[in-house]
């Protein structure tokens, strides 16, 4: 089966007073049916132009844009409206309309696409329930905190029966319970009603609680694209590195110049493989940051340690921990 949205070769180019500004540079991803695909990089990298060209309010200078099985650059401008009625969108700032209530709100999509009345106000009930708002149709949205007024702009976007969502830095202007509370809402839409979504944010913990696969950009490049396990477990670029390594404390003021990054998944041995690695060697190494990371609903842990200068222990202790199912990589720590 194809991918709901393929992405082919694009490139997009903006003039501006001093030249030209490559936005993208032929980026090529594939997104499937049912994925939380997470767009990540830093500001600049290109993200937010991306997820406009996969609704066409940005067309791209080059390459291709298929949404389910249709290339939007080759349909008619009323298909191409037609099919953007399938590719939902919502925003950092909520962008709710201020003199209509939260049901009117809601209403507002279908009343556009036709919808009587009444049905369009039974279908904007039906979403307060599931976004949780149920008691708040009536409320105006100066009257709602920051995560009710996005939980309202989701039943918005959803309410003519989407295939696909973009969240284009959903979560950027709430407090990190409030985003929780949207991420874990944002599965549950994914799960119960099967729609595609596709996450942009600069925040890789966003990616790691509610993504499946990830494309990391970087200066409108492609830097690395897989699953999100993958890509934490082992980065391959600098770009994903930095990315994955946010967070974690690390101080490089100690001797010696070797250190590796270990990844405590599900088949790793359950032992305390850090004490007894140094017991067996009779070593001490220095640990320069740990954290617990939430995978795709899974609990997956890391660690930095510095190796002692002697190469034979250090090479050693590199071969017991693989040995106990553990991903061993050498870092730098001014990546």
């Amino acid at each position: 089966m194809e991918p709901i949205i393929q992405i082919k070769n694009v490139s997009k180019t903006f003039e501006s007073k001093s030249g030209q500004v490559k936005a993208l540079q032929n980026i090529s991803i594939d997104i499937e049916k049912g994925d939380i695909f997470g767009m990540i990089g830093m500001s600049g990298a290109g993200k937010s132009t991306l997820v406009r060209c996969i609704n066409f309010l940005e067309r791209p200078t080059d390459g291709t844009v298929i949404i389910d099985g249709k290339d939007l650059g080759n349909i008619s401008n009323k298909e191409l409206r037609k099919t953007r009625m399938e590719i939902a969108m919502i925003f950092q700032h909520f962008n709710l309309l201020m003199q209509r209530t939260v049901i009117d709100n809601v209403c507002f999509p279908l009343e556009i696409a036709g919808v009587k009345k009444k049905e369009a106000k039974d279908r904007a009930r039906e979403l307060l329930k599931i976004v949780g708002l149920e008691n708040k149709e009536n409320a105006y949205p100066v009257q709602l905190s920051g995560g009710q007024k996005q939980r309202v702009a989701i039943a918005r976007a959803i309410a003519n029966n989407p295939k696909i969502l973009l969240c284009d830095e959903a979560t950027s202007a709430l407090d990190p319970e409030t985003t929780n509370s949207i991420l874990n809402l944002l599965k549950d839409i994914n799960k119960r009603f099967g729609i595609t979504i596709v996450v942009i944010t600069h925040e890789m913990k966003v990616i790691q609680e509610i993504c499946n696969k990830v494309a990391i950009l970087n200066n409108g490049k492609l830097a690395e694209t897989g699953y999100v396990k993958d890509i934490f477990t082992e980065p391959k670029t600098d770009e994903a590195k930095r990315l994955v390594y946010q967070g974690t404390s690390m101080t490089a003021l100690m001797n010696g110049q070797r250190f590796i990054r270990i990844v405590f998944g599900e088949q790793s041995s359950f032992e305390p493989v850090i004490g007894n690695m140094i017991l067996s060697f009779n070593t001490p190494i220095n640990i320069m940051g740990a954290d617990t990371r939430n995978i795709g609903g899974k609990a997956m842990g890391e660690m930095i340690l510095q190796l002692p200068e002697d190469e034979v222990i250090a090479e050693k202790m590199i071969t017991y921990l693989r040995n106990r199912k553990l991903v061993v990589e050498e870092v730098d720590l001014n990546v």
